[in-house]
């Protein structure tokens, strides 16, 4: 039996990216509080432009250190154009270029249930 690498999956929380590289700071927590948990994956950022790795790097980088499941999660409010057009392109390219690996992509992380129950809870304590 073949022995399974240490990071064998990885998430890669996806942005969109800004000129201003404080921008993805709060990506840099997210990935921060991933990694801090016991046996947590290998969490990596990628971005569609502006801040690097792009979508295509990162999972090639992922690739060539024998990761063989990747879930990539868009780290946006909702699923716009971007979501829509862009990303399905860049992940069935990255599919074909690593056809050995698993990517699968979640919804953006703001249409997730436990997302907006948190956003609803830190505005509602905004008024405190």
């Amino acid at each position: 039996m073949n022995a399974v690498p240490p990071h064998a999956s990885a998430v890669v929380l996806f942005g969109h990216g800004a000129r201003d590289p404080e921008w993805a700071g709060p990506m840099q927590r997210i990935r921060a509080r991933l990694l801090a948990a016991p046996e947590a994956p290998r969490v990596e950022l990628a971005f569609l432009e502006f801040i690097r790795p792009t979508l295509p790097e990162a999972i090639a980088e992922l690739v060539a250190a024998g990761v063989r499941r990747v879930a990539v999660v868009p780290v946006f409010l909702a699923q716009g154009g971007h979501l829509k057009r862009d990303l399905p392109a860049l992940i069935e390219s990255s599919r074909r270029a690593h056809p050995a690996c698993r990517i699968t992509l979640s919804m953006a992380a703001g249409e997730a249930d436990e997302v907006v129950d948190a956003i609803a809870g830190y505005a509602r304590n905004c008024l405190d």
